[in-house]
């Protein structure tokens, strides 16, 4: 008699763990972009094809949309003093409206704490929320400033606001490669990273050849967040703040298959068909108990164990699968995380 294979519960969260070599986290960009591996995942045949990411457009299905995030990382990270004393690093998440910020702060704070930063940059401490998070109104030179108004500061102060897996402080080098070829709207916290493989020429070419658009999610410190809970779908998933354009809306109404730049263009085009709405906050959570229901094919990087964004990968080719992509990976010394190698799922 067959011996039937046990499967693993693609709800818990154990099962998303794996073993990675640490010397397989990218700490520095490759040079050029384009020279990243690329491994080719075909759903068709369960395929695995070794190749690199200049060899992208041979891959590319021939009939399909592609969708880019054209958020743009802020230097999110500032370094400064409590007004009593005492050093504080603050890592801005999110703006909640016109004035107020979601943060995060190293150090302890209290409600009406002030913070003091270069070039007469302040901030006031004016909630503590149970997540860890903060909410801070920003001042220059003592007067209140809106979020756009803070943008033109921190590109004096502020610092790349690298994932902290990295290990290393930021440099000049990731003022340019912690951000791709196409970011125009200011608002992320971390990069899409599977678009910082494009080099303009490469983005060009594939334009020609494919219909696309583009889509706004502003990548949030969350999407770092290791679900901690034993089922997935317990974990309370994080909000960005998303739009999707006119063009880009056309091609979610058509008939042609869509290929998403990244997990977060994936995110915000399912958000989209499950709820309509074309702005706002996403909070949707991927899974394989939640699939797609309107992107058919991925191009990612390989991220985090037990992670939200290792979780959505699962959602395409189910939990057993994933293990095996990344064992493939892993054998074959591919580099992992922000800075890492990318993936497309066909």
């Amino acid at each position: 008699m067959k011996k039937r294979r046990l499967t693993k519960d693609p709800l818990l969260t154990s099962n998303y763990e794996y073993t990675l070599p640490h010397e397989l986290i990218a700490t520095h960009p490759i040079h050029p972009r384009d020279h990243a591996r690329l491994l080719v995942y075909d759903r068709r045949n369960q395929s695995i094809t070794h190749a690199r990411f200049d060899q992208l457009e041979q891959f590319l299905p021939e009939k399909c949309a592609l969708i880019f995030n054209d958020t743009k990382v802020i230097k999110a990270r500032l370094y400064g003093k409590k007004e009593s004393s005492g050093a504080i690093e603050l890592l801005i998440n999110r703006p909640l409206d016109a004035h107020t910020l979601n943060v995060y702060i190293k150090g302890r704070v209290k409600v009406g704490f002030k913070l003091i930063f270069d070039k007469n940059l302040t901030a006031t401490i004016t909630a503590l929320n149970n997540d860890g998070s903060r909410e801070v109104n920003f001042y220059s030179n003592g007067s209140l400033i809106r979020f756009e108004e803070l943008l033109p500061i921190l590109e004096h102060i502020g610092h790349i606001p690298l994932p902290p897996y990295l290990g290393r402080e930021d440099n000049s080098e990731d003022e340019r490669e912690y951000q791709s070829v196409f970011a125009h709207h200011e608002g992320a916290v971390a990069a899409p990273t599977a678009s910082l493989h494009f080099t303009d020429e490469l983005f060009e070419r594939v334009c020609v050849s494919h219909p696309n658009a583009f889509v706004t999610l502003h990548v949030g410190s969350g999407t770092f967040k290791p679900v901690e809970a034993e089922i997935i779908t317990d974990h309370p998933m994080h909000s960005e703040y998303f739009n999707i354009s006119k063009e880009a809306l056309t091609l979610i109404q058509g008939d042609l298959p869509l290929l998403c730049i990244g997990t977060t263009s994936t995110r915000t085009i399912e958000y989209h068909a499950r709820t309509k709405e074309l702005h706002g906050e996403a909070n949707l959570f991927l899974h394989p108990n939640n699939p797609p229901k309107r992107v058919n094919h991925l191009l990612t990087n390989f991220h985090l164990p037990q992670s939200t964004l290792l979780m959505l990968v699962a959602s395409f080719v189910g939990l057993e699968e994933t293990h095996r992509i990344y064992q493939s990976a892993i054998d074959e010394h591919y580099r992992f995380f922000s800075y890492g190698d990318a993936m497309l799922i066909i």
